[in-house]
């Protein structure tokens, strides 16, 4: 009976919506990390398979971090297929998994619909929500259209308008999945000065980073506004809208102001922050991963503030990483509550249900203990690795962490444990804390009520 119970559970977790998540990406980066190995991908023929393994983890889990260089060690199938996997990754394996077989006029089991559906939209949309999805894909392939048309237009030339346009459509896909890659070496630092690609590298972004049910309720409210079609719901945003605008807008600005507080009050080792590369890090610390500048040449106080983004990370739902900002602020709502001895925790004037605040202090929780666990293993790891103090493996855990992608430089110098554990982070952060959890660890209901204890805390 105890090995039936136990097959049952462990059938049972394989089955639901949580490993169906975990194992279409643990399939995805198996086979890119294939696709990578093979000689077209690459150009010298000396990829390892760890470095591949690495760059199709960082890939598929919209990271950026690399151990090899993108512009010159892959060829241009490599990077197609690098791409490909930022797209997949960025949007969820499972969505084009439901796409095609929707096409096809398959079905998907009940878990994968349940997951998809949470993962999109705000509501129950039943039996639409096929219809709605093709929809919300073709939305972000025009924004990824336009954004590449814009690059294109406002990025100095190259040498060819074959490169050009390449660099332009990798740029916009990786930009908006929030994925941090670049066709170039010197990554974006060769837009430090060009304001208006940065300008829309931002927004892509940031837009990639709002989550696709905001992306969903906004275009349907700017239609709607435009008189193009009829908004079939209240003229009140909804709460998790209104929570993750206000929170990027925090985030991206307070980030800002704080880079650049630090910066002024600072000995500059080589860097200075004017407002625009400010507002630019600010934003890519939020899981993009794109650097105008040379993170390892900025102050402790910029590298503090940038670790601090990164935890954090974008919303639910969206090609970001990190805790999330509606966790984020639910936490900093419950601690507000507590401080004024309240019971509920209250947002924007509504409340909190149980179960919400219950989560988000375990994603945290979660979160916080991951990172300890991975700092001090990087520490063991990295003994001999040069530059590699304390701060840059604590960068380089909360950037993998948060599928950023930023790095002081020490990432093509990780020793190998190091870098199966960078992988590991990467997985984790983006499939989530929480999804691994529910599905890792089986829950049993205790009908056992232990004794109340006293312990002294503060």
């Amino acid at each position: 009976m105890k090995y039936r119970a136990r097959k049952t559970a462990v059938s049972g977790r394989l089955e639901s919506a949580q490993a169906l998540l975990a194992l279409t990406f643990a399939a995805a980066i198996a086979v890119g990390t294939l696709l990578l190995m093979l000689p077209v991908s690459q150009t010298r023929d000396d990829v390892s398979l760890l470095d591949a393994l690495f760059t199709t983890t960082s890939a598929v889990c919209v990271t950026g971090l690399t151990v090899v260089d993108t512009a010159t060690r892959f060829t241009h199938f490599g990077q197609l297929v690098i791409l490909l996997l930022i797209q997949a990754g960025g949007l969820g394996i499972m969505t084009f998994a439901a796409l095609v077989l929707h096409i096809s006029g398959q079905r998907m089991s009940l878990q994968a619909d349940l997951a998809v559906q949470d993962s999109f939209f705000l509501e129950d949309v039943g039996n639409r929500y096929r219809q709605l999805l093709g929809g919300m894909v073709g939305l972000v392939f025009v924004v990824e259209a336009a954004g590449a048309l814009l690059l294109w237009i406002t990025t100095p030339s190259r040498g060819s308008l074959g490169l050009d346009l390449w660099a332009a459509v990798f740029h916009s896909v990786s930009a908006f999945c929030n994925a941090g890659f670049s066709v170039w070496t010197e990554n974006l630092a060769l837009l430090r000065t060009n304001a208006p690609a940065r300008t829309v590298v931002m927004l892509l972004i940031v837009m990639g980073g709002l989550g696709h049910a905001v992306l969903i309720e906004l275009w349907d409210r700017a239609l709607a506004r435009l008189g193009w079609r009829k908004l079939n719901r209240p003229r009140f945003m909804p709460l998790h809208v209104i929570v993750v605008l206000r929170a990027t807008a925090i985030l991206v600005f307070g980030g800002a102001l704080a880079l650049l507080a630090v910066d002024w009050l600072t000995e500059s080792r080589g860097e200075h922050l004017d407002l625009l590369n400010a507002l630019f890090q600010s934003v890519s610390a939020r899981t993009a991963g794109y650097n105008s500048v040379n993170i390892g040449l900025l102050p402790l106080g910029s590298l503090t503030v940038l670790v601090g983004l990164m935890f954090i990370g974008g919303s639910p739902g969206s090609c970001a990483g990190g805790i999330k900002t509606t966790t984020a602020a639910v936490w900093l709502g419950k601690l507000r509550s507590r401080l004024l001895g309240r019971k509920e925790v209250s947002l924007m004037h509504h409340t909190v249900p149980d179960s919400v605040v219950h989560r988000a202090g375990l994603i945290i929780g979660l979160s916080v203990l991951w990172n300890v666990a991975g700092l001090l293993l990087l520490t063991l790891t990295e003994q001999g690795v040069a530059d590699a103090h304390m701060e840059h493996l604590l960068f380089e855990q909360v950037s993998a962490f948060g599928t950023v992608g930023l790095s002081t430089g020490i990432t093509p110098s990780l020793s190998a444990a190091g870098k199966l554990w960078i992988v590991a982070t990467m997985f984790f952060g983006r499939v989530g804390p929480l999804t691994l959890a529910t599905w890792m660890i089986h829950r049993e209901m205790l009908k056992i009520r232990f004794p109340n204890g006293r312990i002294m805390i503060g």
